[in-house]
């Protein structure tokens, strides 16, 4: 029986409307305590030029005259009619500029998570299968280093050696200077994209290699590989034949529920190289006060981290046969 059941499929909409609910609600509590004033920041340089009478019309067209809990209850009023608002700073409907900026960020973060879950799953295998040798210690000094590194940091100094000194890669946005996405060429928007997607990569190449590394050595130390090597079993056939599926399970599951940390780092990733996305726009949003973009942002965002955990989920359970065994069991 596949782990896709009407009680499953009710439990995780019930658990993704409560992490809404309490999402919505935070973060509006946190943009209402905020010290940016939307009306100032909107405004800007052409504060001076600006009346006293029309800085009271654009508090009073956005509801800003209105106390915070009536403000919440209209918004949130209209997210479940599906407007998410009009953005300040991009006169255009929230759900509109997510759309188009996502659509950017998604071959930045696509590229970046198939990446760094194939050479970390190698590397996490080839460092478990030879446990205290020179690849091993090679692999763990490469993770540990990097595992703690920020990837605003890598990003500069990739930005340095490869666009600056070298000059083999672009220094910033998503398509040459002057040329719309629509007109670029596949090949202007991955030579675009190689720097920012190699920033995500190497970050999250460590944290998938280390705990590869460690199932695999569990898998390596396991009866049935014990039993294969008195056999005669060498121990790259005893990892490739016996271990790669039992260590592939639980990396999948870890690199479907990283999205959170993926979407994160491209946050800072697109703000170093001007990387038009979800991730730059979270940031002028923030900066410049746009309230119902970085509201919708951020229940959009909580939707993409759910969606990959739910995937890792329903993945475990597809591949691994004792999962569903258990969830049968329990019923």
């Amino acid at each position: 029986m596949h782990i896709i059941t009407p009680s499953f499929c009710l439990g995780k909409l019930g658990r993704l409307t409560l992490i809404l609910s309490l999402v919505s609600v935070l973060a509006f509590t946190l943009v209402s305590l905020s010290p940016v004033d939307p009306v100032s920041a909107y405004i800007g340089i052409d504060r001076m030029q600006i009346s006293i009478e029309q800085e009271q019309r654009i508090i009073e067209r956005w509801g800003l005259d209105r106390p915070a809990p009536e403000r919440f209850f209209i918004w949130a009023g209209n997210v479940l009619r599906g407007d998410l608002g009009q953005s300040m700073i991009f006169n255009e409907p929230v759900t509109t500029v997510i759309g188009k900026r996502f659509v950017t960020s998604l071959w930045l973060m696509a590229s970046a998570w198939l990446l760094s879950g194939v050479f970390g799953f190698v590397l996490g295998v080839v460092a478990g299968t030879n446990r205290n040798s020179l690849a091993d210690r090679a692999i763990r000094l490469y993770s540990y280093t990097l595992a703690s590194t920020p990837s605003f940091w890598m990003g500069l100094v990739l930005l340095a050696v490869f666009s600056v000194s070298l000059g083999w890669t672009p220094i910033c946005c998503a398509t040459p200077p002057g040329i719309s996405p629509d007109d670029a060429t596949l090949w202007q928007r991955l030579h675009h994209l190689v720097l920012p997607a190699a920033t995500l990569s190497v970050i999250g190449v460590a944290q998938i290699a280390l705990h590869t590394r460690e199932k695999t050595i569990d898998a390596m130390n396991s009866e049935y590989a014990l039993f294969a090597l008195a056999q005669g079993e060498t121990r790259a056939g005893v990892a490739w034949r016996h271990a790669v599926r039992n260590v592939a399970l639980p990396a999948v599951t870890l690199q479907f529920a990283s999205l959170g940390e993926l979407f994160g780092g491209s946050v800072l990733a697109e703000q170093v190289f001007s990387y038009p996305g979800l991730g730059q726009a979270t940031v002028e949003a923030g900066i410049r006060g746009d309230v119902p973009l970085l509201l919708g942002i951020t229940l959009f965002s909580a939707v993409f981290v759910f969606s990959g955990n739910l995937i890792a989920d329903i993945l475990y359970g597809v591949l691994d046969p004792r999962i569903r065994i258990g969830a049968e069991e329990a019923r």
